[in-house]
C-alpha cells in the first residue's frame, strides 16, 4: 500500500483539511509523472491519452499526504500542457485552489509555461509552488542558470515569491521537500453557507457490461462543490444539460434528478462541503452521463440557478502580447462581429461579440452558459488555426 493512502476506510475524510491542486506546464515537462510520485496513481485513464502519451481530459488523483505530523487530503487536478488543449486547461484552473507549475530543468521555460502562468493569473490562483523537474539531466552549472531563468521569469507575475524546488521525479529527488511544501500551503475559507454550486468537469457510467438490472448504478457527475453543500437525497438541477435536437433545431434541457451517494476519492460520505474533487451517483439514466456529456454544465438545488443563456455581458482587460506564441505578437483589440472562445468554469463556448464598448462586451453565444455573477472568464482568439489566450474577465 502506498504510504500515502488512507490505512483505513473508516478514516473519517471530512475532519482532514483539504485541497485541490492543479498540475500545469509545458507537455513533456513531467507533470504526470510527479503526480503518480506523490499520489501513486497515474491520472490518465483515457485510451488515446495512454496511447500518445499527453492529457486530453482532466485527469484526477485524490490521496492524503501525512508528513510530520500535518495531514492532508488533496485532489490534484492534471491540466493538459498541449498548446491545441488550452481550453481544457482553463477549464481545470477553474477547479482549483494552488497549482504545481513545472518546468523541465532541460528545456527551459516554454511559451505554453507563460501561457499556463497567466492563465493562473487571470483565474485568480495566487499560491503556486514551482518545481524545476529533471535535474538529473543537467548540470550543476545548466541547473542554476535554469533557476535564475525561473526567477526572472516569474519577475512581477503572481508566482514572484513562490518557492521553486528541485526535483527529479524519475530519481526521487525532492519529492517528500514537494509534499511538505503542499502541507504548508494555506487552506482556503470555505463558503459553505450559500446557495450550492457544483462544478461538473466529468460525467460518466461505472457500470460494467453485463451488470444485472437490480445491480445497476445510477449515472455518475464529477466535479468540486464551489460553495454550499450537498447531502444524499437532495433533489438537483443541471443547468444547461442536455443537448436535443428536434426538425434541425438544437436545444438545451435541464436535467432534473436526486443524489443517491456521494464520494469524496474512495471514501463514502453523507453530505458534500467545499474542497476536494466529489463524485455524486445519481438516478440519472446512465445514457444522460456518459462519455462526459454533462461535463461544464453546474448542479444545484432546485430553483436556485440562474435560467440558461446564450448571451453573456463581461467585463474584460487585455494582455499587452498573445500567449502561447513563440514570437511577439501585440494584442488587438476585441472586435465587433468577431469570434472568440470563452472559458467559464468547466464550460468553454465561442461567442460573437454583438456590442463593444471598452471594458464592456456583449457576446452571442454558441453553446449556452449558466451566468453566475462574478464568475471569472478566460478569452482566447482563434490565431494561425490555434485558440491563444488573449485576456480575462468576470460575467457582470
Amino acid at each position: 500500500m502506498d504510504k500515502n493512502e488512507p490505512k483505513s476506510e473508516k478514516t473519517d475524510i471530512e475532519e482532514i483539511p483539504m485541497l485541490n491542486i492543479g498540475m500545469v506546464g509545458h507537455i513533456d515537462h513531467g507533470k504526470t509523472t510527479i503526480l503518480y510520485k506523490l499520489t501513486g496513481k497515474f491520472a490518465d485513464t483515457h485510451s488515446e491519452e495512454l496511447k500518445r502519451g499527453i492529457t486530453i481530459k482532466l485527469g484526477y488523483a485524490d490521496t492524503i499526504i501525512e508528513q510530520n505530523n500535518k495531514k492532508r487530503y488533496i485532489s490534484f487536478v492534471d491540466c493538459p500542457g498541449h498548446e491545441m488543449l488550452m481550453a481544457t486547461m482553463l477549464s481545470g484552473a477553474a477547479l482549483i485552489d494552488a497549482a504545481i507549475l513545472i518546468i523541465a530543468a532541460n528545456e527551459g521555460i516554454k511559451p505554453q509555461t507563460k501561457e499556463h502562468l497567466i492563465a493562473l493569473q487571470a483565474k485568480k490562483i495566487k499560491n503556486i509552488i514551482i518545481v524545476q523537474n529533471k535535474i538529473d539531466l543537467v548540470t550543476k552549472e545548466e541547473a542554476l542558470k535554469n533557476y535564475n531563468d525561473i526567477k526572472k521569469f516569474v519577475k512581477g507575475t503572481i508566482a514572484e515569491n513562490s518557492p521553486i524546488i528541485p526535483v527529479s521525479a524519475q530519481q526521487d529527488i525532492n519529492i517528500d521537500k514537494l509534499k511538505q511544501t503542499l502541507l504548508e500551503i494555506e487552506i482556503p475559507k470555505r463558503d459553505t453557507t450559500s446557495n450550492p454550486e457544483f462544478i461538473i468537469a466529468r460525467s460518466f457510467d461505472i457500470n460494467r457490461p453485463g451488470t444485472p438490472i437490480n445491480k445497476l448504478h445510477g449515472g455518475v457527475i464529477a466535479g468540486i462543490l464551489k460553495k454550499g453543500k450537498l447531502k444524499i437525497g437532495d433533489e438537483i438541477e443541471i443547468k444547461p444539460g442536455i443537448l436535443e435536437k428536434q426538425a434541425n433545431q438544437t436545444s438545451y434541457k435541464t436535467v432534473r434528478t436526486k443524489i443517491i451517494s456521494i464520494y469524496r476519492g474512495t471514501h463514502s460520505i453523507k453530505e458534500a462541503t467545499p474542497g476536494g474533487s466529489l463524485a455524486f451517483e445519481t438516478e440519472l439514466d446512465n445514457i444522460l452521463t456518459k462519455t462526459d456529456s454533462l461535463s461544464g454544465s453546474i448542479a444545484s438545488l432546485k430553483g436556485i440557478l440562474p435560467e440558461i443563456s446564450e448571451k453573456i455581458k463581461i467585463k474584460y482587460s487585455l494582455f499587452k502580447e498573445v500567449l502561447g506564441m513563440t514570437e511577439e505578437t501585440k494584442t488587438e483589440d476585441l472586435k465587433l462581429s468577431e469570434f472568440i472562445m470563452l472559458s467559464i468554469n468547466t464550460t468553454t463556448t465561442v461567442g460573437k461579440i454583438t456590442k463593444i464598448k471598452s471594458p464592456d462586451a456583449e457576446f452571442q453565444l454558441k453553446i449556452p452558459i449558466v451566468p453566475i455573477k462574478g464568475d471569472t472568464v478566460g478569452l482566447a482568439r482563434n490565431i494561425g488555426g490555434h485558440w491563444r489566450l488573449i485576456g480575462f474577465g468576470e460575467v457582470i
